[in-house]
């Protein structure tokens, strides 16, 4: 087997990488807060007061958005700013999600990465909890149904 650089090989294919799923690159955002556990970051300010429009230019130097755009896997994989808005669209979080992960309002205006990393972890499990929270009202409201079809 022939190796060969990648620089090489796009010259006879089109090479592409693969994308990040929203779950590694979700990982590798927290991965990044954690390499510096205690560097103290910047919350975003009460984004939640803000229109649609203005929320999404929202950024602040030092805070979780600035570690997010510096690493360049990210940037390749199409994170375009440390803008709010992109980072929303960029790592797929609800309006809610990124309130709980950024905001000052229950952070205070700085944290410790390591915080912003725990919150941002929470937001991944969040839906699951949701997803099986439904499933079990879902089954606790059928089953009377069932039991009495069956008996």
């Amino acid at each position: 087997m022939e190796h060969k650089h990648l620089d090489q090989l796009r010259t006879v294919a089109d090479v592409q990488p693969r994308s990040l799923t929203r779950q590694e690159r979700l990982e590798r955002w927290i991965g990044l807060l954690e390499r510096d556990p205690t560097r103290r970051l910047n919350s975003l300010g009460e984004i939640e007061y803000k229109p649609p429009e203005e929320r999404a230019l929202i950024r602040e130097d030092n805070s979780p958005l600035t570690v997010a755009f510096e690493d360049p896997v990210l940037r390749a994989d199409g994170l375009g700013s440390d803008r709010l808005g992109d980072a929303m669209n960029f790592f797929e979080l609800s309006d809610g999600q990124a309130h709980y992960a950024l905001c000052s309002c229950l952070s205070g205006r700085h944290m410790e990465a390591s915080s912003f990393a725990q919150r941002l972890r929470n937001t991944m499990t969040d839906a699951n909890w949701r997803l099986g929270a439904w499933a079990l009202a879902g089954l606790a409201l059928s089953l009377p149904g069932v039991i009495y079809l069956f008996h």
